[in-house]
């Protein structure tokens, strides 16, 4: 059949490639830019990816294209980013970036091309009982990206082979070599999707104008001042810039209090303030389409709130269209904005955007 392959010009994608031309598909090699800004290096990252992904191409002897998706990012993935840290939240764009983009214009744009499939080097797996297409775990528990895919709809399901995700890494890397594919040994990305890897601090200071206030202590106390609360993550340690202070120990981000631009913070080694067994989130999404349960009843599964988390225990109830969790074990630094992903065993069945712990 004919497949695109959405090629990063990373090892993962490129092995998926591989994996799809050996299989005897006819393979089409597409790579994205959606992001059109250089680094602080003055380097656009994107031409070094583009460059690497042509070499694979040639190297697998298939054809390949270049699409910009600039304008969709911006509109549909970026814009809602910025609104988030504007809330003083901290959103995931990895999570609206696979429905929006990848698994929907990138798709649209494989189907005119006439592919039966869109290939990408996620990890994570697929199948179908009863006629239902269903997201599964990586054979690869440390690069699982089940949590980052849970937005996907059936249709995308329906359509999108994952090759790798059955493989761990160093299996890939092994692949790649043998088959002295350029890219077998290059760096993983750590940035955001798209965007890359820069200085956070300073990126988002070009799109969000600062509000600097007081850093406050949990009785009120001023210890300094913060340069914006949109720099600023539950459970931070580093960069707070107060020093030690006090007892000597290291502070902490406890709160965001966004109504009067104070960030409140903590000292010592006791985090008992970042806990909670409880979290409520909106915005569900189910990789089935439908809830696993009804309105007002409870599903034991399993929970992540954060990528590469290992899988934990949860209640969750689903009432007023929000999801209700509760957690045996106290979670750490609960972060509205951030995604509650729901499994039960290899099953990924969807999630919900975190609004409070």
């Amino acid at each position: 059949m004919r497949v695109v392959v959405g090629m990063s010009g990373g090892v993962d994608s490129s092995v998926a490639a591989l994996l799809m031309k050996r299989a005897g598909h006819e393979v089409i090699g597409v790579f994205m830019k959606n992001w059109e800004e250089k680094d602080e290096s003055g380097v656009c990252t994107s031409e070094r990816d583009w460059a690497d992904v042509r070499a694979v191409c040639d190297k697998l002897d298939i054809p390949y294209y270049s699409v910009n998706f600039a304008k969709q990012y911006m509109d549909r993935v970026f814009e809602h980013f910025l609104a988030e840290y504007r809330k003083g939240r901290t959103p995931n764009p990895d999570v609206l970036c696979n429905r929006e983009i990848k698994f929907n214009v990138f798709l649209d744009f494989a189907e005119r091309l006439g592919a039966e499939k869109l290939v990408t080097g996620h990890f994570a797996g697929i199948d179908r009982v009863d006629g239902e297409y269903r997201l599964l775990r990586a054979a690869d528990e440390n690069k699982d990206q089940t949590y980052f895919l849970y937005m996907i709809d059936q249709r995308a399901l329906s359509k999108a082979l994952f090759p790798v995700g059955g493989l761990l890494k160093g299996e890939i890397r092994e692949i790649a070599r043998e088959a002295g594919l350029p890219v077998s040994d290059k760096k993983d990305s750590t940035g955001v999707c798209f965007i890359g890897e820069r200085n956070f601090k300073q990126f988002l200071s070009g799109f969000l104008p600062a509000q600097p206030g007081d850093m406050i202590t949990t009785d009120g106390r001023v210890v300094g001042r913060h340069d914006g609360l949109m720099y600023y993550t539950l459970g931070q340690r580093r960069g707070l810039g107060i020093g030690g202070g006090g007892n000597g120990q290291r502070w902490f981000v406890v709160k965001k209090d966004l109504e009067n631009n104070l960030l409140v913070v903590h000292q010592g080694e006791d985090e008992a303030l970042l806990y909670s067994h409880e979290a409520v989130g909106s915005e569900m999404t189910w990789l089935a389409g439908h809830p696993p349960v009804g309105e007002g009843q409870t599903l034991r599964c399993q929970a992540r709130l954060r990528h590469r988390q290992p899988l934990q225990d949860c209640r969750l109830t689903l009432r007023g269209g929000r999801a209700y969790m509760e957690f045996p074990v106290a979670q750490r630094a609960v972060t509205p904005g951030q995604s509650a992903v729901f499994y039960q065993g290899q099953v990924c069945l969807g999630g919900a955007i975190i609004d409070e712990n």
